[in-house]
């Protein structure tokens, strides 16, 4: 772009020009007017399960796919991954008690 054409578009190498005006913006709307349109009529939505369990062993899921392809690493990247199974069920059961799907005394491990 020459320095001809940068002066006339006002950006001077920094991105394109701020916009002056904004033409036909909407009104604004309320944050549960636009969680609504984003999640859709809560009214539709089906009911809740209530046979909300914890896996007895999350990492079984990134063990049962076989040692990761990383030749060399194998060990430690199912290690990591077996890591992140096991924080998202946690995470999970944290959610569905603060969601009333269980009882916090559901989550205590029972296992010796």
């Amino acid at each position: 772009m020459s320095p001809q054409q940068r002066r006339r578009s006002g950006s001077r190498g920094r991105g394109p020009a701020p916009r002056r005006h904004q033409r036909g913006r909407t009104p604004a709307q309320s944050p549960a007017e636009r969680a609504a349109a984003f999640w859709g009529d809560p009214a539709a939505l089906p009911p809740a399960r209530q046979d909300v369990r914890i896996a007895e062993d999350p990492g079984a899921v990134a063990r049962s796919l076989g040692p990761p392809p990383l030749a060399g690493h194998e060990v430690v990247a199912e290690h990591y991954l077996v890591a992140v199974h096991e924080r998202t069920a946690t995470l999970a059961g944290a959610l569905a008690v603060a969601g009333g799907l269980l009882e916090p005394d559901d989550l205590h491990d029972d296992r010796d």
